[in-house]
């Protein structure tokens, strides 16, 4: 596999070595020695899939300590805008995000490490989205910040008017609303 470090530290893309012939392909899509020596350690304890369709957006969404998640994602079928926004207070590139596109044909995968917001628009007619996590869901420990906030800037490449959202994620505050962020200094892969 091959790393592409992105502008921001730590959230990093993924580009498997991929074997093609006239039978199709095969890739390892994912390798825990591989990953821990080239990325950092961590150790991933659930595998989430969606399935969605145009217009979706899914975010931006996060876990607080104690159960702060870190994601490695990627598209099986179809495409994404996929989007990590760094929300912790005191970090040189807090509020700043990363936005790239996943898809079956490129077969990228995106790393986003605890500390940032996450989030994805489905770009095709439908989406498989795959993502490995390094803690349990805990529902109770959720946040999110809201997908449209105009001091984030993301350009989600759907047309505000086609965004389909969760009653959910209709509410999320604005970052500088936000009442729980991480602390940059934290030691979150405790």
């Amino acid at each position: 596999m091959e790393i592409k470090q992105t502008a921001i530290p730590g959230v990093v893309l993924i580009e498997p070595r991929l074997f093609k012939d006239d039978r199709g392909y095969f890739f390892e899509s994912f390798s825990q020695r591989d990953f821990n020596a080239q990325v950092r350690e961590v150790r991933f304890v659930q595998d989430n899939e969606s399935k969605s369709s145009y217009g979706v957006l899914r975010g931006l969404h996060f876990q607080k300590p104690p159960h702060a998640q870190s994601k490695l994602v990627r598209v099986i079928q179809g495409a994404v805008l996929d989007v990590a926004v760094d929300i912790r207070q005191g970090s040189p590139t807090f509020g700043r995000h990363v936005a790239v596109e996943l898809t079956e044909e490129n077969h990228l995968q995106f790393f986003i490490p605890r500390g940032f917001a996450h989030g994805f628009s489905v770009l095709s007619d439908e989406v498989i989205f795959q993502y490995k996590c390094d803690n349990f869901y805990a529902p109770q420990n959720e946040g999110a910040l809201a997908w449209d906030d105009p001091d984030l800037g993301i350009d989600w490449k759907i047309p505000a008017d086609r965004v389909i959202l969760s009653e959910k994620d209709k509410h999320h505050p604005r970052l500088k609303d936000a009442e729980w962020l991480f602390d940059y200094h934290e030691d979150l892969y405790r």
